[in-house]
């Protein structure tokens, strides 16, 4: 059973790091242990450098916070060239895994307030009227009309931040 330390207690992001984690290592190979933890970034960070810091410092938190798990893994959302996208970072003892999720283009209108120093999932809450959209289907679900969830992008992510840790190749 891996012991794996999510930097978050988000319920999107536990959900996309569990499925992704059962599909490749096997159903109930896990267990799940949630911790909040700081990024060291802005709550809305900008850029892919500035998004990407952000989970590496969820992962080294999470690391000092629980350091005997098997896994860390953090998620981090951020705002590039007027999209929303995140980093994936996921550590063993040995090795990193990084990956960047696909990205969803974002209205003016969201994106003006968000520019204006506003994060994301609050000026979510306020259009949509969807309390703490953030921790649910996000801004994905509501644009691509619920056929991509803020957690089903995750979810790919997630998996191809792992390919290091289960195909020799990487090592």
């Amino acid at each position: 059973m891996h012991n794996v330390v999510v930097a978050t207690t988000n319920p999107a992001k536990i959900q996309a790091i569990l499925q992704a984690f059962n599909e490749i290592f096997g159903e109930s190979a896990c267990h799940i242990d949630a911790v909040s933890v700081a990024s060291g970034v802005p709550e809305q960070p900008f850029g892919s450098e500035e998004t990407r810091a952000g989970a590496r410092n969820r992962v080294k938190n999470a690391r000092q916070r629980r350091p005997d798990a098997d896994f860390w893994v953090a998620i981090e959302a951020g705002i590039d060239d007027g999209s929303t996208f995140s980093w994936v970072v996921i550590e063993s003892r040995q090795q990193r895994g990084e990956a960047r999720s696909a990205t969803l283009p974002l209205p003016a209108a969201i994106l003006e307030k968000v520019n204006a120093g506003e994060a994301l999932g609050p000026v979510m809450s306020q259009y949509t009227g969807i309390d703490e959209i953030g921790r649910k289907e996000g801004a994905i679900g509501i644009f691509t009309a619920g056929k991509l969830t803020r957690s089903s992008v995750y979810h790919q992510a997630v998996i191809l931040a792992l390919s290091p840790f289960h195909n020799a190749v990487y090592r």
